[in-house]
């Protein structure tokens, strides 16, 4: 957070109290908050839970609603209380500089209230899974594939998030072909669906006696995790079952035993896969609950008309399908070339600094502008 000098302290405090009122505006609160009366009056009415399953999804939607409201009423409070305190403050250091600390901390609240009211979809603030698979580029893919898995935990980490790891399977040499992780918390998938796509590398290769420059690809498929109560038929025909020995470090047991599980959906061509677990048995459910929520994605996907295959296995990883860039040699750049969104700071990205091109991307979707972006367009490393 940037600190906020004393006498800049009333004119940052009257931009938040600004830009909230703006908020409430845009994203409709008032009317929000008469949904969320009338809810709660179907709610409380006479033989509402007769029916559980319908009851238990209108009070989702309800919690959804109050969600979206009660963060933005409660920061314009706190907006509130503190422009009051600081008119009452004069000569009173230790107060000011509260307030300024204060004040920093109510903009960044604000930043990310702003981000969070543009993921709208019922998806959106729930749990998901990441799902990277080397391309093209062989050892290098698989190094490259290895150091998007790190970004994304870190990127987990610096975000309160929590993860799982579901599945990983090791390159021959180096680096691993394919990871999946299930992330944990709040707006998961709204902030990390903005990832999917073929990610590209170029650098002078550390595999390379002659230090040539190479490029490597990579896919990325974020989906979410769909609740149980969720009706996905699945035929048990359509299902090829393959199990086989887990590939990574996860103990004795799991290594020498045919415990990890692959399953295959015959007419989607869709493939899951989990080997974390201690048991085959274990791994199968886990399994089945990562390929209900892959088939819930691509049925979604589908009513919107919007079939965009970005599975990694229908994927053709390499050359013109990229949606990003990491450009290490011979100069220093990652670009968004969807949002036009970039940096120079290779290392703070790589480090899970993905903030930026999350927060361009939930505005690109939403038609706003792009601060700071460039042209969109593959500008940035496409060089030989």
């Amino acid at each position: 957070m940037s600190a906020i000098l004393p006498e800049d302290l009333s004119t940052e405090l009257d931009r938040v109290r600004e830009r909230v009122d703006e908020a409430k505006q845009y994203l409709k609160l008032d009317d929000l908050r008469r949904q969320i009366v009338e809810a709660e009056q179907r709610a409380a009415a006479p033989g509402f839970w007769d029916d559980a399953a319908k009851a238990q999804e209108h009070m989702r939607q309800l919690n959804r609603l109050k969600g979206q409201v009660g963060p933005w009423d409660a920061l314009g409070q706190e907006v509130a209380d503190a422009i009051e305190l600081a008119e009452m403050a004069d000569d009173d250091e230790e107060m000011t500089r509260q307030l300024c600390e204060q004040a920093a901390e109510l903009a960044h609240k604000l930043e990310s209230l702003e981000t969070r009211a543009l993921m709208k979809e019922a998806a959106d603030a729930g749990d998901c899974y990441l799902h990277i698979h080397a391309g093209a580029g062989g050892t290098e893919s698989c190094d490259w594939a290895q150091m998007l898995l790190r970004m994304y935990t870190r990127w987990v980490e610096r975000s309160g998030l929590t993860f799982e790891e579901i599945e990983l399977s090791e390159g021959e040499e180096a680096g691993i072909r394919s990871a999946t992780l299930l992330v944990k918390g709040e707006y998961a998938y709204g902030q990390l669906k903005s990832e999917s796509g073929i990610h590209r590398l170029v650098r002078i290769s550390p595999f390379d006696a002659n230090k040539r420059r190479h490029t490597s690809f990579c896919s990325i498929y974020c989906w979410p995790q769909v609740d149980d109560n969720v009706e996905i038929e699945i035929k048990e025909e359509d299902l090829k079952i393959d199990v086989y020995r887990s590939s990574g470090a996860g103990g004795q047991h799991v290594n020498k035993t045919s415990s990890a599980v692959r399953i295959t959906h015959l007419p989607t061509k869709l493939v899951v896969q989990c080997q974390n677990e201690r048991s085959q048995h274990q791994n199968k459910a886990q399994a089945m609950k990562m390929l209900r929520s892959r088939l819930y994605q691509l049925h979604e996907e589908q009513k919107k008309a919007e079939m965009a295959v970005k599975e990694s296995q229908k994927s053709d990883i390499s050359w013109g399908n990229q949606i990003r860039s990491y450009v290490f040699q011979p100069y220093q750049m990652v670009k968004d070339h969807r949002t036009g969104y970039e940096t120079g700071n290779i290392p703070v990205v790589m480090d899970g600094d993905l903030d930026g091109f999350i927060e361009a991307y939930l505005r690109w979707t939403a038609g706003m502008p792009v601060p700071g972006a460039k042209s969109p367009g593959p500008a940035a490393g496409d060089i030989d």
